[in-house]
């Protein structure tokens, strides 16, 4: 396993990002153990997680399940780097959401209670926050950060200008701010080129692509038995807008020789940008047959061959809308 360090940190995570969101929604505790254990025998450090992950208010079902594998010891815990984050909705008061200095510190609380550890290697902001200052949110982390809780504080769902605003207030503050954004990048979406990205490489953040197949439109017409899996309206809608982009991508793919999911993810570990693609498996077959992403390269050609088939916004703010 290759590892890189986590934007201008020290960190060492692996290139590859285990995404847990299906454990226990649609992957059985059981089955979950086993793809965390196999992620480590394999050299897979990095693991991403929620506190609404589970998908039932306030319960932190998947939290709860990392925690019990932590809880089996075998130095689970110490070979893991765990992200979680904090943002969605966990109860019906007033203050059980969003970016608060109370809702952060209750959530980081109960987020190390779940996971039964006493600290999170990198707190994420699920989202950004327009109704709370930013001096307010990095008081709290700064004191998280002091009482040992949070190592490293990232971001997601932001946009480049929250990044630059973020990190120059903390500056400030003399506080490290971001170290990494967890952004929906993949092949077929790729509008954080225009401001995002070089907004994390301007300031050293990490970058963790969500979504690398797209909703699954990436991920060939024979995935899951047969049938195309498609999650969301977005991904709909670039199948009904660009009804041939799907047929050429996967004549693309079997001329490489290659799944078509495993070329979505290593397109997105060729950008020197990304730290580390989110693989979010519900079964053991889908997680170690994502792993072939990390042996293919591609030559120049053939990356001019997949902008072409999926064309990015045209490149860095303002030149990909101005001369």
């Amino acid at each position: 396993m290759e590892y890189v360090r986590l934007g201008r940190t020290g960190l060492k995570v692996s290139r590859l990002c285990l995404g847990t969101m299906n454990f226990g929604p649609l992957t059985t505790e059981p089955d979950s153990f086993a793809i965390m254990d196999r992620a480590l025998e394999l050299g897979i450090n990095f693991f991403d997680t929620a506190n609404v992950y589970g998908w039932k208010k306030g319960e932190g079902i998947t939290e709860n399940i990392i925690g019990r594998w932590f809880a089996q010891g075998g130095g689970r815990r110490e070979k893991t780097v765990i992200a979680t984050k904090v943002y969605g909705v966990m109860g019906d008061w007033p203050n059980e959401s969003r970016l608060s200095a109370l809702h952060i510190r209750r959530a980081c609380d109960e987020s190390l209670r779940r996971m039964q550890t006493d600290y999170i290697d990198l707190y994420q902001m699920h989202h950004i926050d327009r109704d709370t200052p930013w001096e307010e949110i990095w008081q709290a982390m700064e004191v998280l950060v002091q009482q040992g809780k949070v190592l490293y504080v990232g971001s997601s769902n932001f946009a480049g200008w929250h990044i630059a605003q973020a990190n120059e207030i903390a500056k400030q503050r003399h506080f490290m701010g971001l170290v990494s954004e967890q952004c929906h990048y993949n092949l077929a979406f790729r509008q954080v080129e225009m401001d995002l990205l070089p907004a994390c490489q301007s300031y050293g953040l990490g970058v963790i692509p969500w979504s690398p197949l797209g909703a699954g439109i990436l991920a060939g017409a024979r995935a899951d038995g047969g049938r195309r899996r498609i999650e969301d309206g977005q991904a709909k809608g670039i199948i009904e807008k660009y009804p041939e982009r799907i047929p050429q991508y996967e004549a693309f793919c079997e001329k490489m020789g290659e799944k078509p999911a495993d070329v979505a993810v290593a397109w997105l570990l060729a950008n020197p940008v990304v730290t580390a693609p989110i693989i979010g498996p519900r079964t053991m077959e889908q997680f170690t047959g994502g792993l072939r992403a990390l042996e293919i390269t591609f030559t120049p050609e053939q990356l001019k061959e997949l902008d072409a088939i999926w064309p990015g916004p045209g490149g860095p703010a303002p030149e990909a809308y101005s001369w």
